[in-house]
């Protein structure tokens, strides 16, 4: 039986039944979670960087697009960091996608040729003077990245960040992070958001193709396993706390950090600490090993077994319609 529809203005930007974006993972997102997603309601983005080749980002649009109707987005990086960021781009504006997710950089050229494309553009930022900037590039939605979120967590906390941007931000805000259940789902749009973006509980499902391992993690661990990394990508970004991640710490050593500070050679050792940290990733995503590398953000706390997508998103419903 279908839920009552949640209204909200992503509901009504996007024509879609639930507020609810399945955020773009890396490593994690894939054609099969989207398509369930939209199936169920809601709808769900892709990072570009999931793909090895703009070939591949290609296929995966048309798969989407062939097996179902509803929206979906794709999730890039825009800055230097990405050396196939203009070719991406390219890929993204002929196949015509309904949304792109901007992470790490400024969004101006992106939102320009978007929007010749017919494309939205939704843009990640962590504070006010960076959504400010946003909007005034013309940016359609701001993703307001909280301190609760997984991956590239911002340093503001929900309640403090979603009202100070619908208070001075004339788009729409869609919160990042702090959703686990949809109690949550609820308190994040009656503090003002527009839609909530969800990652992490959508980690352990029967559509993801990482490892049963770190699916398993998510089971196992919780809200208070949960630690920032510097070591992954020279960015701060959270991880489950494994016994691995104990060994090696979380802090950049000094020559890390020297490196990261001298400005001739800092885009490079950006780079190449982000290369580096996406194998590790990588490797531990998809293969049990004792390197574990898994991202993850706290909303893991709610994730009690492996699921369907769309078992989630039921769940997230009925729990916002229910009287707490």
């Amino acid at each position: 039986m279908t839920q009552e529809r949640i209204n909200a203005e992503l509901s009504q930007i996007l024509n879609i039944r639930y507020p609810i974006i399945i955020a773009p993972m890396f490593l994690v997102s894939n054609t099969k979670m989207i398509i369930a997603g939209i199936k169920a309601g809601a709808t769900g983005a892709i990072p570009a960087m999931n793909y090895r080749t703009t070939e591949e980002l290609r296929t995966a649009i048309q798969e989407v697009k062939s097996a179902v109707d509803g929206p979906f987005g794709i999730n890039l990086i825009v800055n230097k960091s990405n050396f196939t960021y203009k070719e991406q781009l390219a890929i993204i504006c002929e196949e015509k996608v309904d949304y792109i997710i901007t992470s790490l950089g400024s969004p101006g050229e992106t939102i320009k040729e978007a929007h010749k494309a017919g494309i939205k553009v939704f843009c990640d930022v962590t504070n006010l003077k960076y959504a400010k900037k946003v909007e005034s590039l013309g940016a359609d939605a701001i993703i307001a990245v909280n301190k609760e979120a997984g991956g590239h967590a911002g340093n503001i906390s929900i309640k403090d960040l979603v009202p100070e941007l619908k208070k001075n931000c004339s788009i729409p805000v869609i919160s990042a992070g702090g959703v686990g259940n949809g109690y949550e789902l609820k308190e994040a749009l009656e503090l003002g958001a527009d839609g909530c973006s969800v990652g992490s509980l959508f980690i352990a499902t029967e559509e993801a193709d990482v490892s049963e391992e770190y699916k398993q993690a998510c089971v196992d661990y919780g809200e208070n396993d949960i630690v920032m990394t510097s070591k992954l990508s020279g960015t701060p970004c959270t991880v489950i706390k494994t016994p691995y991640v104990e060994k090696i710490g979380t802090k950049q050593n000094w020559l890390e950090r020297l490196l990261n500070k001298n400005r001739k050679l800092k885009k490079w050792f950006k780079a190449f600490t982000f290369m580096r940290g996406m194998k590790s990733l990588q490797k531990a995503a998809f293969s049990a090993t004792y390197k574990t590398l898994w991202c993850a953000g706290p909303s893991i706390e709610n994730v009690k077994s492996i699921r369907p997508i769309k078992d989630i998103i039921d769940q997230l419903v009925r729990e916002y319609h229910e009287e707490k």
